[in-house]
């Protein structure tokens, strides 16, 4: 199985979204399908001030996503 994953927040001061590509790459086990693929609205900011460029905000993003129970959910949608 394959499938698509968004994940947002919806604010007053503007709305956020990441979404990324996801297989089953065995039974109840599932994965990004390209960890440096997180599509995304948002930008990222250094303490400096500058926009981190894409390459380097994309580990970021990684990160971020690693925290989310978003397996937890495909999981249970699978089992449906």
């Amino acid at each position: 199985m394959t499938g698509h994953t968004v994940w947002g927040r919806l604010s007053g001061d503007g709305d956020a979204g990441l979404a990324w590509d996801w297989v089953e790459i065995a039974k109840g086990v599932v994965a990004m399908v390209d960890p440096m693929r997180v599509v995304t609205n948002m930008q990222l900011v250094a303490l400096d001030g500058h926009v981190l460029p894409a390459t380097e905000a994309a580990l970021h993003f990684n990160q971020f996503v690693r925290r989310l129970p978003w397996q937890e959910e495909v999981r249970r949608l699978l089992k449906t």
